[in-house]
């Protein structure tokens, strides 16, 4: 009987041992983390202080690369260019007068008709024309600038996170209008022990898995994404990241790049990332 059960006994551990080597081996071949996703925000605003006309997008809105989303009252902006376009007319015309008459008397000079001083005076009077014609060149180009200010331009496709102002408010130069979120790029934030840090490298290919089922496949939302950053500092590791190791340990954070991203992924959202050791 005490045989039987020391048998038993020796079948339980060599069970045991087996799946524990099985176990150990596909830890080995496959690393598995766990992070959030991260998205680019920007904040935009006037370049120019006024009263805000229209705002085209509402919050959770696309935007596109290039499209007006929002517009101050630019009558007294359009105003600032006519006169400055006005100016630009008027210097030039007393620009080409002072040429004119510096090159009518100029040979007058060298036959000893006109005296060097006066030339010199009409020279002076010259160049100062010439110099007033330019700044209100330079003028009047501020002027343009300022009008094409009073619109908001997206800077990248995105959506709208945060409409802030609305119209009929008056707002400073750099005052925030809208926040939004770029589509790219995106990536992972998540950390990986320091026993794993040799086996991922800059480059590496990953999967990328959120805890969403795709109602079309029956399985959960997949991406893929590559290894774009290894922090060369180790840190502890922050009490919000989702991980089944002890928190105390030292870990280097690493950013996951997606590269097939859609309308399905969200600041803050939690992932699972799991890469493959055998393709080192």
């Amino acid at each position: 009987m005490k045989k039987l059960a020391l048998i038993v006994f020796i079948g339980f551990v060599v069970a045991g041992s087996a799946y524990y080597l099985l176990a150990t081996n596909e830890i080995k071949d496959e690393l598995v983390l766990h992070g959030n996703i991260e998205i680019r925000q920007v904040t935009l605003g006037f370049q120019v202080p006024g009263k805000i006309s229209s705002m085209i997008k509402e919050e959770g809105d696309s935007v596109s690369a290039g499209e007006i989303i929002a517009e101050l009252e630019s009558d007294d902006y359009k105003n600032s260019l006519e006169k400055a376009s006005a100016i630009v007319k008027q210097t030039e015309a007393v620009s080409k007068e002072a040429k004119a008459k510096y090159d009518k008397n100029a040979p007058l000079c060298r036959q000893n008709v006109l005296a060097q001083q006066d030339l010199d005076i009409l020279l002076r009077n010259k160049d100062k024309a010439e110099a007033e014609h330019q700044a209100a060149i330079a003028s009047e180009k501020l002027a343009e600038n300022q009008l094409g200010y009073t619109k908001i331009y997206a800077p990248n496709d995105g959506i709208v996170t945060t409409r802030i102002q609305e119209p009929g408010a008056i707002v400073a130069a750099g005052q925030g209008i809208y926040t939004i979120c770029k589509n790219k790029p995106m990536w992972v934030r998540a950390y990986v022990s320091e026993p794993n840090l040799g086996n991922i490298k800059y480059g590496m290919k990953v999967k990328v898995f959120t805890d969403t089922t795709d109602p079309q496949t029956g399985r959960l939302r997949e991406y893929v994404g590559k290894i774009g950053y290894i922090s060369p500092v180790a840190e502890f590791t922050p009490k919000t990241v989702q991980s089944i190791d002890q928190r105390a340990n030292l870990v280097y954070k690493i950013r996951v790049y997606i590269d097939n991203t859609d309308e399905f992924l969200r600041q803050g959202m939690p992932t699972t990332i799991k890469i493959d050791l055998k393709s080192l």
